[in-house]
């Protein structure tokens, strides 16, 4: 009986610690993927559908915003709401793909090889991820707090799928 007990005990542990150590597993296979321009298997890391709907929700709300006039209502009524999800829906395809995460997390470098432009005068950005400061919200949700380019805080959050952690929104600043 005893046997049985340290045999779980030892499953509990390894369990638990594969699960703690799964969010810096995923971001490791974020760079690594971006470094060997692997997108099928940054697709392994990255929950794109979900990440999908909620940048969406947060370019929408934010042109919204910025298209409101001072009676409170989005100038140009319907068309003006039309045109600002139509906007914001193209903006996050674009965005929200293999090659738009590629270009947010490893800089300027890879836009300039992307365009076919010398990567050398671009500079290389640092991967925002290796400098984050993470922490754990919940047993499935984990977030890496990184810099924004004028300073502000970006939030890469991972949420935990049975075993896999995947990247499951980007808080952009306000």
């Amino acid at each position: 009986m005893k046997k049985w007990i340290a045999l779980f005990l030892v499953v509990a542990l390894v369990l638990f610690g594969y699960v703690a150590v799964g969010p810096y597993l995923a971001i490791r296979g974020i760079h690594a993927a971006i470094e060997a321009r692997d997108f099928d298997r940054l697709e392994r890391h990255v929950d794109f559908p979900t990440l999908r709907a909620r940048m969406r929700e947060q370019l929408t709300r934010r042109l919204a915003a910025a298209a409101t006039d001072a009676t409170g209502g989005i100038v140009g009524g319907d068309t003006g709401r039309a045109l600002v999800d139509q906007v914001s829906g193209h903006a996050v395809d674009a965005m929200v793909s293999p090659l738009g995460i590629s270009v947010l997390l490893q800089g300027r470098a890879l836009a300039h090889r992307a365009t076919g432009e010398d990567g050398k005068t671009a500079g290389n950005a640092a991967d925002p991820l290796q400098q984050a400061q993470t922490r754990f919200e919940s047993a499935s949700r984990f977030t890496a707090t990184a810099a924004g380019a004028e300073g502000e805080p970006v939030v890469f959050v991972f949420e935990r799928r049975g075993l896999r952690w995947k990247l499951a929104d980007i808080r952009l600043p306000e």
